[in-house]
């Protein structure tokens, strides 16, 4: 795949522009970090790099598609809409792309200030879409088939990709009454039947499936098969000087990095990751 030719290139346009590049099978993704003061040079910058790829990418027989190409500036509320859009638009040609509210990133729909309602409420719709058509042919299946049909068509959305739904009850809560109501359809349950996704079917509510993991996750992280991006954001208590001597570290805990911003930085997978993790028994941490 041209990707893997592109970062292997050691005149990779994305390392002399200093901008951190992330690429898939058929994804190539630009990230580049400024201050507000500084988004003029910023966007200059990213510019030069996205032609430079493009001539990269033509000089290899490939084509970019610009037409396809998204622009998304990422912050707070405030320090996004205080610039003018056409001022932070990016110049590619004749082309003009200006900015986006919301893109989808290998299937998450991620908002300008990193909120997550817009992706809850397309796969809210798209689970009771589903649910609809499963509930005209329900008389006609199996509790076995139905419940076969809920997965491929419902709960495996829901489960894509949750670790990054550490967030409020507020957002969660979308999703879990999206749960009830699959569960009403396999069990043939009432709508204000409290309680009967565990009872009967056995399932996670949804701020346990996200717990379970976010877990399994740091435990590959601390085993190995982890990629490298997430294993590096672990580190074990009993290996910081400072905490050496404390109960924690012989408890298999791990550090949590300090963070400022409720919103933004208790969500980030360095934060929430070990969090979650040291909330376990002490005898599922224990490795052994």
């Amino acid at each position: 795949m041209y990707v893997v030719s592109l970062c292997l290139d050691p005149t990779c346009p994305a390392d002399e522009h200093r901008v951190t590049i992330r690429m898939f099978a058929d994804d190539t993704q630009l990230y580049v970090h400024c201050g507000r003061d500084n988004t003029a040079l910023t966007i200059v910058r990213l510019q030069h790099c996205v032609m430079d790829i493009n001539h990269w990418m033509s000089a290899n027989q490939l084509k970019l598609k610009v037409d396809k190409t998204e622009l998304i500036w990422i912050g707070t509320k405030y320090s996004v809409t205080a610039r003018n859009a056409s001022f932070l638009s990016l110049r590619l040609g004749a082309n003009v792309i200006p900015p986006s509210q919301h893109v989808r990133l290998l299937g998450v729909v991620i908002s300008a200030d990193l909120g997550l309602e817009k992706h809850v409420s397309n796969v809210s719709a798209t689970c009771f879409h589903h649910l609809r058509q499963l509930r005209h042919i329900r008389r006609s299946l199996s509790t076995e088939s139905a419940t076969t049909l809920v997965h491929a068509f419902v709960t495996f959305r829901i489960d894509y990709c949750n670790v990054v739904f550490v967030a409020p009850k507020s957002v969660t809560g979308k999703l879990q009454r999206v749960l009830n109501a699959a569960d009403r359809v396999v069990s043939g349950t009432r709508k204000f039947d409290h309680g009967l996704t565990q009872l009967l079917l056995h399932w996670l509510d949804v701020h346990e499936r996200i717990k379970y993991k976010l877990c399994m996750m740091m435990r590959r992280c601390q085993d190995g098969p982890a990629p490298q991006y997430l294993a590096v954001h672990w580190s074990p208590v009993s290996e910081t000087a400072s905490r050496q001597h404390l109960r924690s570290a012989g408890s298999h805990q791990l550090t949590v990095p300090p963070h400022r911003r409720t919103t933004y930085g208790s969500r980030a997978f360095a934060v929430a990751g070990p969090l979650t993790w040291n909330s376990l028994p002490k005898r599922q941490r224990d490795p052994s």
